[in-house]
């Protein structure tokens, strides 16, 4: 859900969108490079323009719809890198309006602390968005996603679902077809999450033929959904959802599946794809040095070490997020069944994705205490949860 959300606000809100090319490229390997990304996004003249941008606003400071745009911009970047820098840059430059924020800055407010796995303060100023009268419709649908988004993370799949079902319905109808499309994915993915999987693969695949579909988002929600259901097309599915959309979320959900297939030197090269390893954010460096141990690479130990020293400094800063790749870390760089026991209890209580009941599962039964997943188990009960892989590992 959450990888939907940068092209939604582009919709939505009337910002330019990223040109899809004019004839998609298929590889024919797992391992083929799909794309490699520049240590600097965008061309000299569009860095050009906006440092010409942020000129402009160091003179005019008030100017809320420069600071709109140029902070838009900065959360993108986030989302394209993984750099919790951005985020920052984003918030200082609304910071003239954060305390008394107009709606336009308090989605964005919420976005960031949404990013930051700031969940708790994110809701309360979607909702508090949502139930302010004379926002802008556009507003209001995108505060309804961003909300449903965070909802899905924390595992409150019921709530989550209305605001889909709102997104999808007459409310938003004036918005025209972009806030329908995005509220009946929205639905077919909950509709994946919760067992209805039949009924969730026929939605996605109707909806991928629609005139102006989110398609990079469909693409990884089908590639997730075939490897919940352990079908061989989750790989070339991954592939298209790489394609598609190079951000973070997708080249990992691909490294991982290779990593499931025990394909070491093929994650590597995926993850790789996205830059050299010093310049890699912390969960696609974590795979990176996976994959090296895994193949006897050299270079693992040090790219292990660079993450420790990472997560270090993070506690340093009192950065406790992030546990999903700590309790990773745990568990497959440093033989740690403990720590990463207590990491992925403490992950599962803040976010309830599919990913993180595997790592809950799994270091439950690393750690040699299976009944400390029993609050997946009752999760599962409660929500109707499936995904193939729990019951294959809890064999």
């Amino acid at each position: 859900m959450k990888t939907a959300l940068p092209l939604c606000i582009a919709l939505l809100l009337g910002l330019p969108a990223q040109p899809a090319p004019a004839e998609p490229y298929t590889p024919q390997r797992d391992e083929e490079l799909v794309e490699r990304l520049p240590q600097r996004l965008g061309s000299a003249a569009q860095r050009a323009e906006s440092r010409l941008l942020r000129a402009r606003l160091q003179q005019a400071p008030e100017n809320l719809p420069l600071a709109l745009q140029l902070a838009r911009e900065a959360i993108a970047r986030a989302r394209l890198q993984g750099d919790p820098r951005e985020l920052g840059q984003a918030q200082a430059l609304l910071a003239p309006w954060w305390s008394a924020a107009p709606p336009p800055v308090r989605l964005l407010r919420a976005t960031i602390r949404q990013a930051q796995h700031d969940f708790g303060p994110a809701l309360l100023e979607l909702d508090g968005l949502l139930a302010t009268p004379g926002v802008p419709l556009p507003l209001q649908a995108q505060a309804e996603l961003t909300r449903a988004a965070v909802l899905q993370v924390r595992g409150r799949w019921r709530e989550a679902r209305l605001g889909c079902t709102r997104l999808a319905g007459p409310h938003y109808a004036a918005l025209g077809a972009a806030a329908r499309l995005h509220g009946e994915v929205c639905i077919a993915e909950l509709d994946g999450l919760q067992g209805r999987t039949e009924q969730a693969e026929a939605a996605l695949l109707r909806l991928s033929a629609l005139p102006g579909a989110p398609q990079a988002w469909i693409a990884l929600l089908r590639a997730e959904l075939a490897e919940r259901r352990g079908r061989a097309e989750a790989g070339p599915l991954y592939r298209q959802a790489l394609q598609a959309n190079p951000e973070i979320y997708p080249r990992v959900a691909y490294a991982d599946w290779l990593l499931r297939q025990r394909r070491w030197r093929d994650a590597a090269h995926v993850v790789l794809g996205f830059g050299e390893a010093g310049n890699l954010p912390d969960a696609l460096l974590l795979r990176l040095a996976i994959a090296w141990k895994q193949a006897a690479d050299p270079r693992a130990g040090a790219a292990a070490a660079e993450l420790q020293a990472r997560f270090d400094a993070a506690a340093e800063r009192g950065d406790d997020s992030h546990g999903r790749e700590r309790a990773r870390f745990a568990l497959d760089l440093r033989p740690e069944p403990g720590i990463a026991l207590a990491q992925a209890q403490a992950n599962w209580a803040l976010q309830k994705e599919p990913a993180d009941a595997l790592l809950l599962q799994r270091a439950a039964l690393t750690a040699g205490q299976p009944a400390a997943a029993e609050p997946l188990r009752q999760f599962q009960r409660e929500t109707g949860f499936a995904d193939r892989r729990l019951a294959e590992r809890a064999r």
